[in-house]
């Protein structure tokens, strides 16, 4: 038998982040993209685009916590987007 460990998550070498409140902004790194944590299903997390449009999932281990700059981009667009007419 082997001394090797494995890893919880996979071996990937990555960590599983702490569960986001709904709402919080997250950054999935897979598609460098910053979507707003709705829920979990299976394991998986759903994030939502900031101005709208359709959910994606996304493996908690390619998600990281959205950094001051990227909240502010984010909510920018999200008022710009409401401004517009195209976020009720």
């Amino acid at each position: 038998m082997s001394d090797r460990k494995i890893r919880a998550n996979g071996g990937g070498g990555r960590t599983t982040p702490p569960l986001p409140a709904p709402g919080d902004l997250v950054v999935d790194v897979s598609l460098d993209r910053v979507g707003e944590f709705r829920g979990v299903w299976c394991g998986l997390w759903f994030l939502r685009p900031v101005t709208g449009g359709l959910r994606w999932t996304v493996a908690p281990t390619d998600t990281r916590p959205a950094t001051p700059g990227e909240r502010l981009h984010a909510e920018t667009a999200r008022r710009n987007a409401r401004s517009r007419g195209t976020l009720l």
